[in-house]
């Protein structure tokens, strides 16, 4: 697999952002520390996660740990300026809002070689380290650009896929993808360039997995790629939230979780621990990334990635089509 991380249950950075609220200082480097004593060695950030304020505090909670000892990716298509911007207002295509309580730093969008390298320098600053070992290129996606998004993915692939391509060649970093919330992307990228891998949010869960299972995963098994799966949880909605897609969830999604959460019950399952090792199951599957903001989740995640789930259950799921046909299950345990 060209997407290699040391721990399957990784930590995905995005709360330290101040996603959502205004997380402590302490709380969030003891939430880092938390997942670094219970084992987790693979950390990914972004400089979108707070304007550059996730990467701050992953640097400094990782600073007392030695570097070859853990595997770090980010993601390059922004930029954080020293300009000031109002975080009400940030432009975030279908995300507006997620970041409030970050940094006021403006974030503009450039996808280009230059910028590529002027937005992974900027990374190793916050992160107080010297190398990278895996980039994606963050969000060239209609979620994030509109109807001009395949104009932007265009650029991404002449500018940043070029540039990283570079990059891997000179061993600078160890592998590149895309950090994305969509399919579509993925699969464009598989014909245009040679990524090693995806990062994608949100589209290889237990609620959300058709689209995926059509050609990308298929794709990526055949050609040995790695896909992280970020947003396991689907933005909150399979973690007992009302989130999805960062948006309050609709009646449609509602009624499908219901039904998910009945099956559960029926056979006492956490659907947490059900949403974590569905993900894990298919052979593509590199790591999952749930995010967590309090140092108590981590230890949660990890009980839930373990936890004895029977086969009936998945069983059920399929026979109920609650799960697609294809999807490989997990085993019992």
């Amino acid at each position: 697999m060209r997407i290699s991380v040391p721990t399957r249950l990784g930590f995905g950075t995005a709360p330290l952002g101040n996603m959502y609220r205004n997380i402590p200082e302490q709380e969030a480097l003891d939430t880092v520390e938390a997942a670094w004593q219970q084992g987790i060695r693979y950390f990914d950030a972004a400089p979108m996660y707070g304007a550059g304020l996730a990467e701050i505090r992953l640097g400094t909670a990782l600073q007392q740990h030695r570097r070859d000892d853990y595997v770090l990716s980010t993601k390059v298509g922004r930029l954080i300026l020293d300009e000031r911007e109002d975080t009400t207002q940030r432009d975030l295509g279908e995300k507006g809002g997620l970041f409030e309580h970050g940094l006021p730093n403006k974030i503009v969008y450039d996808y280009t070689a230059d910028g590529t390298l002027r937005a992974i320098e900027a990374s190793l600053a916050r992160l107080k380290t010297d190398r990278l070992d895996i980039v994606w290129i963050h969000d060239p996606a209609r979620d994030f650009h509109g109807e001009g998004w395949r104009d932007v993915f265009g650029i991404a692939m002449n500018g940043a896929a070029k540039a990283l391509t570079r990059l891997r060649e000179e061993g600078v970093i160890s592998a590149w993808g895309l950090g994305v919330n969509r399919v579509e992307p993925c699969e464009m990228a598989l014909q245009q360039a040679d990524p090693d891998g995806f990062l994608i949010a949100g589209r290889y869960t237990l609620l959300d997995h058709a689209d995926a299972l059509r050609t990308l995963m298929p794709a990526s098994t055949a050609r040995g790629l790695g896909i992280v799966v970020g947003g396991p949880y689907n933005s909150g909605i399979l973690a007992g939230g009302t989130h999805y897609e960062y948006q309050q969830a609709t009646p449609e999604i509602l009624a499908r979780v219901d039904a998910l959460r009945a099956v559960c019950a029926e056979f006492n399952v956490d659907i947490r621990a059900a949403a974590l090792q569905f993900s894990l199951a298919h052979p593509a599957v590199a790591a999952v990334i749930p995010g967590a903001s309090q140092p108590s989740r981590i230890a949660e995640n990890l009980a839930l990635v373990d936890a004895a789930i029977p086969a009936a259950f998945w069983q059920a799921l399929r026979t109920r089509g609650l799960v697609a046909v294809d999807a490989p299950l997990p085993q019992a345990g």
